[in-house]
């Protein structure tokens, strides 16, 4: 198996991102192309030790960063990492790829030069949410701010092929967010979208709160992009506030100080379950090919991490199982 990692996409790269995909190759014995500046990248390589013959460099001398227009820059910007990656990947270069570069750009390239699965009207950014006792999944969160209710149920039936093949997940139950847990509740968007989940053979579960989501009561949500990224982004705020909140609590005193080491295994169980960096990478759903966007602040251990949810999603065909389930 070959996995293509856009080595230039996100704030670390490439010396992380190309450290995690190194580490990948030595832990899960896998082939690795390292799209970007070959120079800059064969620099890096240097510090590493690996089996030579695993890794591959193609070439790339742009980037399109967070501030280009998506659309217009893999146009006119043929030779940024993310479309030379997408072009590989859709020649059969690679069987799967990674970047946690920008968003938009993944999504841009996923639409025009990988495309979409027959039948799927729109491909949605797919998250891993820190539910309490199990990760849940998050679809849209972020790619589709107009949705029609036929676009989430299609959200739905992908959400639930992936958190079943890669996350093991027998019949996983999907909810959609919405500001009331009863029927007939929501604007027109959720009323028809609760209609065509109702009416489907998933295990749908029914309207859910915001509030409910982080108590993993289930186990897909299903939202429009525009409502996913608060979802996700306000989610972040708050552990990021808890956590800064317990820190200062725990540093004021000497007490606290003593309180702090006694509960110090705890405490990071509790991070590590709200860690993006745990999953690391998180898939494109809806495209030909496997696509996974990583977080843009991803780390090597993230990175690692998400190449090896990228190797699960490839082994258990993910794509297969979405194109048989949507006529």
């Amino acid at each position: 198996m070959k996995i293509i990692v856009d080595a230039m996409g996100g704030d670390n790269a490439p010396s992380q991102i190309i450290k995690g995909a190194i580490d990948a190759v030595n832990e899960y014995k896998i082939d690795i192309l390292l799209v970007g500046k070959k120079d800059i990248i064969e620099d890096e390589l240097e510090k590493h030790n690996y089996p030579e013959n695993k890794v591959e460099v193609l070439n790339a001398d742009e980037i399109i960063s967070n501030e280009d227009n998506p659309a217009t820059a893999i146009r006119r910007k043929k030779d940024a990492s993310i479309v030379v990656a997408s072009n590989a990947l859709n020649e059969g270069l690679g069987d799967g790829l990674i970047s946690a570069g920008s968003t938009g750009a993944l999504l841009a390239s996923g639409l025009f030069i990988v495309k979409r699965i027959d039948g799927i009207d729109r491909a949605a950014l797919t998250v891993v949410y820190p539910a309490l006792d199990k990760p849940a999944l998050l679809v849209d969160a972020g790619a589709n701010t107009d949705a029609k209710a036929e676009y989430l149920y299609q959200f739905a039936l992908m959400g639930s092929a992936y958190m079943e093949k890669v996350l093991g997940v027998d019949r996983p139950s999907v909810g959609l967010v919405n500001i009331g847990s009863e029927k007939g509740k929501g604007n027109q968007l959720t009323k028809d979208s609760y209609d065509l989940l109702e009416k489907s053979n998933l295990n749908f579960y029914g309207n859910v709160e915001a509030r409910d989501l982080p108590n993993g009561i289930v186990d897909v949500i299903v939202c429009d992009g525009f409502v996913g990224n608060i979802v996700l982004k306000l989610t972040e705020g708050m552990a990021s506030m808890i956590f800064k909140t317990l820190k200062d609590e725990f540093t004021k005193d000497l007490k606290s100080k003593i309180g702090a080491a006694i509960l110090s295994p705890s405490l990071k169980n509790i991070k590590s379950k709200m860690d993006y960096r745990e999953y690391g990478g998180a898939p494109l759903l809806g495209t030909k090919k496997p696509m996974f966007k990583a977080h843009g602040s991803s780390d090597a251990y993230a990175m690692k991490n998400g190449i090896n949810q990228l190797i699960k999603f490839i082994e258990k065909d993910v794509i297969s199982s979405i194109e048989e389930n949507i006529f």
